[in-house]
């Protein structure tokens, strides 16, 4: 590029960089004209994504605009671990399409998304749901796993990688782990896959193997204000509730249990459908006579209240029935309670509270 036509010398002044830098303008030029796509080689990385100088214009790719098999899933969107996992990729070479291009400022701003958007849009006109795939695990949170397969990625929600209860997803896959996934359902680009659909449902038969009354062997595995679910095999847990932990009261598991230990219990009840299985350990516990006078102390007492209750709620009914009704089409008036006032519709009724009220409004007795 020529910036002095002469100089003092009567000679030519040429910049062989700003040359460079224009003809690489053209070429962007060009690309954005057409649709193009380029390649980017990552030479710096920073929590917004990665940069790159080309013939010294400086090139980002935002890591809103990676694909998502590069895209940094962390948990609680940590800078440190994002520009951890950003720098992996510096010297890495990416196809990119040009999305904004500024040339006074002399920057450009590039995108691997847009450059497989048509890739990605075929793809997904090939999905269906019910497909198995064989992808990649890209990342690792706490509601999840990301899976990536033929250019699109798609979540594993938690309650989609086991059919048993699962706590930390980390503790099922790693990043890079390679895992079959099944198509669960699609949303315009978004994709919602499952591990477990492809094993066989454990509760379809647990029916036959867990009938109630039967005595069976868990590992306790954790507390819940309610009680202590116990493992009886994998994906497989039972509930045994406060009240059947012992036969004196207990308000929290872990006064009776422990997390690891291994103690029998028996089926009480089962629901497949909700998938539940409702265990008891004290019915496998033997009652010695001072527990047994103490059940029934607590029986009876129970039923005194019961009972008390009851009682209240008649005389509070007997209150509430005091004075006197008539109906609005007839001439006599009722003790409230009666037989002939219970006659009496709601609508027709006309409420008194003493004789003498009834009498001036024109009832007789």
């Amino acid at each position: 590029m020529v910036l002095e036509e002469e100089n003092d010398e009567g000679m030519a002044v040429l910049s062989l960089r700003m040359a460079s830098q224009q003809r690489a303008w053209d070429r962007f030029h060009k690309l954005v004209a057409e649709e193009g796509t380029m390649k980017f080689t990552a030479q710096e990385a920073n929590k917004g994504g990665l940069l790159s100088n080309i013939d010294g214009i400086r090139t980002f790719l935002p890591v809103s605009q990676l694909a998502p098999s590069h895209y940094p899933r962390v948990n609680n969107a940590d800078a440190s671990e994002i520009i951890t996992r950003l720098s992996k990729y510096i010297g890495h070479t990416f196809t990119v399409k040009i999305i904004t291009m500024d040339e006074a400022a002399g920057k450009i701003v590039v995108s691997e998304r847009e450059a497989m958007a048509e890739e990605r849009a075929k793809a997904l006109e090939h999905l269906r749901i019910g497909d198995a795939k064989d992808g990649i695990v890209s990342g690792v949170v706490k509601f999840g796993l990301f899976v990536t397969f033929d250019g699109l990625e798609g979540l594993v929600h938690i309650s989609e990688i086991a059919w048993g209860h699962v706590k930390n997803p980390s503790e099922h896959a790693q990043m890079g782990d390679r895992v079959k996934v099944k198509i669960i359902g699609v949303e315009s680009d978004k994709l919602s896959l499952s591990i477990k659909q492809l094993t066989a449902d454990p509760w379809e038969a647990i029916a036959e193997r867990y009938p109630v009354g039967k005595k069976v062997s868990g590992v306790v595995v954790r507390f819940a204000d309610y009680g202590a679910f116990l493992q009886l095999e994998k994906d497989i847990s039972g509930l045994v509730h406060l009240s059947e932990l012992a036969h004196h009261k207990i308000t929290d598991p872990s006064e009776a249990l422990k997390i690891g230990q291994k103690v029998e219990a028996q089926v009480i009840n089962i629901d497949v459908d909700e998938r539940r299985i409702g265990l008891s350990i004290k019915a496998l516990l033997p009652i010695d006579k001072e527990t047994l006078e103490r059940l029934k102390k607590e029986r009876e007492e129970e039923e005194a209240k019961k009972k008390e209750g009851k009682e209240e709620e008649k005389t509070e009914a007997k209150a509430s029935a005091e004075g006197f009704v008539a109906s609005k089409t007839g001439k006599k008036y009722y003790a409230a309670g009666s037989a002939a006032a219970e006659k009496i519709k709601e609508e027709n009724r006309i409420e008194f509270k003493t004789e003498e009220d009834a009498q001036k409004a024109g009832y007789t007795a």
